[in-house]
């Protein structure tokens, strides 16, 4: 067994350079996140999620005029295909929506055109019919769910603006809608997390799109991924009725319990895009009348900020998830459906990643990852253990 082999043995690849990127770079011990080269703040203050998509699948930022084709672009793509409507009526109303999320994804890939393209510009456009429709799904099944047929799409409204009249009914508020729109862009992309390495992954193998997608989502579904500020709204929920919210923080960090919404694998100081939630909580807690939520996350963070600061654990501070919970909380949005936002924010980082592993410049990488293993189970030699017939067997 080679020593390259045994020094990254049973660490979750943490620390293991597994492929080259130009799509995006953090800088966990400074909080510095970076899309193809522009900082998250400037986008986060200057850009929309729809121009941050075209920028991580095209490496740049796009002219007015290619702006305005690839939103008519998105726009064309939302409406969905009948045949996924119908299976989504007959799912059980109690489906985890990730689970139905996951399980559209696949349905969708017979719909598309460029399904059996090869190229790059069938791959970039079957990323945008996935961005387009993405949010579609998430608000027809809420819909469905509530016994309401989903509502076709609004060619006069943006991005996230047509997903919160899809999921609601109404007209958005410009504000929240904008306000959601910043979310998405916080999310986007955030390198070779566990949703992204796996449509990698399966890219490599050179199935198409719908499938590297459909196990990025299943990857995001998992407790120790996505979902991290869902349980953070519950926290919140639960401290509305704590007369002492200072002692409860306390108490759980005395008895080395988690608080939801703090820490992260990477970022060993506050992570950048928790900056904008947090001002963005506070904006929406005066607007909505929903200050208790502001308030209450806020007195969380300060007192476990200084309780582990009294530890020597000054890097444990909030991430994004902290304060995304109560903002999406506060904009109407169902605490179940607060993952598939996730990832219809992330797809454009996810699309962008497959397109990359997919036309890799790298000619040195194989195309195909495969990671070796190291054998613990019970050996009998190079000959292989004695099979006894089952009558023989004790």
């Amino acid at each position: 067994m080679s020593a390259e082999i045994v020094s990254v043995k049973n660490i979750g690849l943490r620390g293991v350079a597994v492929a080259d990127t130009k799509i995006s770079f953090i800088d966990g011990q400074k909080g510095v996140l970076i899309y193809r080269g522009y900082r998250i703040e400037e986008l986060a203050e200057r850009s929309t999620f729809l121009e941050v998509a075209y920028l991580l699948l095209e490496g740049n930022l796009p002219s007015k005029e290619e702006l305005s084709r690839f939103e008519e672009k998105v726009k064309a793509g939302r409406e969905l295909p009948q045949h996924v409507i119908t299976a989504l009526k007959a799912m059980p109303k109690t489906a985890d929506p990730m689970d139905v999320l996951q399980a559209s994804v696949p349905m969708l890939a017979p719909d598309d055109p460029d399904l059996q393209g090869a190229g790059r510009n069938a791959n970039v456009n079957m990323a945008i019919r996935l961005i387009a429709r993405m949010p579609a799904v998430a608000a027809a099944w809420n819909r469905i769910r509530n016994g309401l047929e989903p509502l076709p799409p609004d060619t006069n409204l943006a991005h996230a603006e047509n997903f919160l009249w899809q999921l609601k009914g109404e007209k958005p508020d410009p504000e929240i809608a904008k306000d959601l729109d910043v979310c998405l862009v916080l999310h986007a992309d955030h390198t070779f997390n566990a949703s992204t390495f796996a449509c990698r992954e399966v890219a490599s193998t050179r199935a198409h799109m719908y499938a590297a997608v459909t196990a990025g989502i299943g990857a995001l579904s998992g407790s120790l991924h996505g979902g991290a500020n869902t349980r953070v709204m519950g926290m919140l929920l639960e401290l509305a009725d704590v007369p002492d919210v200072e002692q409860w923080v306390k108490d759980q960090i005395d008895h080395g319990n988690r608080i939801m919404g703090m820490g992260h694998a990477v970022y060993k100081t506050i992570d950048p895009r928790a900056v904008y939630l947090k001002e963005m909580a506070t904006r929406l807690g005066k607007k909505t009348g929903q200050e208790k939520w502001d308030y209450l996350s806020k007195t969380v963070e300060r007192v476990a900020v200084r309780e582990f600061d009294r530890r020597g654990k000054s890097e444990i501070r909030p991430n994004v998830d902290f304060f995304s919970a109560p903002v999406y909380h506060m904009m109407g949005i169902p605490r179940d459906l607060f993952t598939p936002i996730f990832a219809i924010s992330r797809i454009a980082g996810w699309c962008s990643h497959i397109i990359e592993e997919k036309f890799a410049e790298a000619q040195d990488k194989p195309m195909l990852y495969r990671p070796q293993a190291e054998y613990v189970g019970q050996y009998c030699g190079l000959m292989g253990c004695v099979y006894e017939p089952v009558d023989s067997r004790r």
